[in-house]
């Protein structure tokens, strides 16, 4: 039986762990809550595993998967093998690979989509690294995936870094179906002809071209609150949106739509924007146009 280690336990890394139980993979989870750990700290964890070992690290990227690698190196051995699941920058996961080449310790990087619902559907999975890693872990893999075809839930996209930079572009994707869904949201809701919002995106569930599993979920959304008023418009976004507008930057790839998405989220986060309030100077300094006072 396959045995590894699971280094991040939250909602994530938590059903990751059962899944993989789920389908015959042994498991050792360590997370800084006793409530959900197996084990009282990362090198207890390493003791538990069999050899060579196999790590998955699933923390926040930046600072904590760069605390949890470096604790990692200091007892694991040569051989071992390190799966960067998390959100990291592709090349934070270049610089990781050469670090841990120096120790003889394998490196992948895997970008896993499915959020909370992967524990029931399974995890799309993006991988980067050598072939010969990649083999090694693929009782792993075909534990989280879809059931179905391996090609449909999972792809060895590359080197190292490149299923990072596969997930980066997937989430950058993701940000514009969601505006995209969420502008026609809003013209339903404006427009005093239509009566059923909730409805007319149900109907869209099928034989569209529009149906997916992001409507779906808006479907699911407006069914449990119809005008949305339980919810602020406040949106936060996880790094990957950004990454992907800097790497079109750097390689002059035209992305309208993503960046587009991207600002709107930072648009949803100002309860008054100081570009709008400049536009209103401006149009009162030139035309006259009438402002409103600021209560």
């Amino acid at each position: 039986m396959t045995h590894i280690g699971l280094i991040g336990l939250g909602k994530m890394g938590g059903n990751m762990r059962q899944r993989l139980r789920n389908n015959g993979i042994e498991v050792t989870g360590y997370a800084r809550s006793r409530d959900v750990s197996d084990v009282d700290s990362i090198a207890d964890l390493v003791k538990a595993l069999p050899t060579p070992r196999t790590v998955w690290v699933m923390v926040p990227h930046g600072q904590p998967t760069d605390d949890v690698i470096n604790e990692l190196v200091k007892h694991l051995d040569k051989g071992d093998l390190i799966i960067e699941g998390g959100n990291s920058r592709f090349s934070e996961d270049i610089r990781h690979a050469a670090e841990l080449a120096e120790h003889g310790i394998a490196y992948l990087d895997c970008g896993v989509s499915g959020g909370v619902w992967g524990l029931e559907n399974g995890y799309g999975l993006m991988v980067g690294g050598d072939k010969v890693n990649v083999d090694r872990a693929m009782p792993i893999f075909d534990a989280l995936r879809p059931e179905g075809a391996r090609e449909e839930g999972f792809v060895h996209v590359g080197d190292v870094g490149a299923g990072h930079y596969a997930k980066m572009v997937h989430n950058g994707i993701e940000y514009g179906m969601m505006q995209s869904f969420a502008e026609g949201y809003e013209l339903l809701e404006k427009k005093d002809i239509i009566k059923d919002v909730h409805g007319t995106f149900a109907a869209w569930q099928r034989g569209t071209v529009v149906r997916s599993w992001l409507l779906d979920l808006l479907v699911r959304a407006l069914k449990e609150d119809p005008s949305l008023e339980q919810i602020k418009g406040y949106v936060e976004d996880s790094g990957e949106g950004r990454w992907t507008v800097e790497e079109a930057i750097a390689n002059s790839v035209p992305m309208p739509a993503i960046t587009a998405s991207l600002f709107a989220r930072f648009a949803s986060r100002q309860d008054d924007s100081p570009a709008m309030k400049a536009v209103a100077a401006l149009r009162n300094q030139f035309g006259g146009h009438a402002v409103k006072k600021a209560e």
